[in-house]
C-alpha cells in the first residue's frame, strides 16, 4: 500500500477533515465518534468536548486515543494518529474559536464558539506517537 511521508500524514492531518476518535471501553467495542479538532505539523491534536460526558469519562480513563481523517473519494486516502493524553483542561476562546473557524469560517465560527463553550466545555491534548496512513494517489 502506498503510505504518506512524515510530512505528507502530518500535513494532512492538519487539513479540515472531520475526525473520527477511538477510545477503548470495558466489555463493550471502543468508542468511535466523528470529532471537530486542531492540529498543526509537529504539534497536538486538539479536541473540544465537555466534561462528564460519555466520550470525556473514557478519554480520562484510556489515557489515550487515536484519531482517523479520511478522504471520502478516490483516489482515498487516510491517516490515523494515535498516542498519549498530555492535557485534560479548561478551553479558551481563542481556542475554541480557532477549532470552530476552522471547520465554519471566520464569521459562522465565531458565532459558533461564542454559542457553544460553556464552563463544562475543555481542551483535550494527545501528542501523536503512533501513525498509519495510505495514500491511494501514489498509485
Amino acid at each position: 500500500m502506498p503510505t504518506m511521508t512524515t510530512a505528507e500524514r502530518q500535513a494532512f492531518l492538519a487539513e479540515p477533515h472531520v475526525g473520527v476518535i477511538a477510545v477503548e471501553r470495558p466489555d463493550r467495542a471502543p468508542l468511535a465518534v466523528p470529532i471537530w479538532y486542531g492540529y498543526e505539523p509537529g504539534g497536538e491534536v486538539l479536541l473540544w468536548t465537555e466534561t462528564d460526558t460519555v466520550k470525556h469519562d473514557l478519554l480520562k480513563a484510556a489515557g489515550r486515543f487515536a484519531l482517523t481523517a479520511q478522504v471520502e473519494q478516490a483516489p482515498y486516502k487516510y491517516a490515523t494518529a494515535e498516542g498519549p493524553i498530555t492535557a485534560i483542561e479548561p478551553i479558551t476562546a481563542d481556542q475554541a474559536t480557532a477549532i470552530a473557524v476552522r471547520y465554519l469560517g471566520e464569521e459562522e465560527g465565531l458565532a459558533f464558539a461564542a454559542q457553544n463553550v460553556t464552563p463544562r466545555s475543555i481542551l483535550i491534548r494527545m501528542r501523536p506517537q503512533k501513525w498509519l496512513s495510505t495514500d491511494y494517489s501514489k498509485e
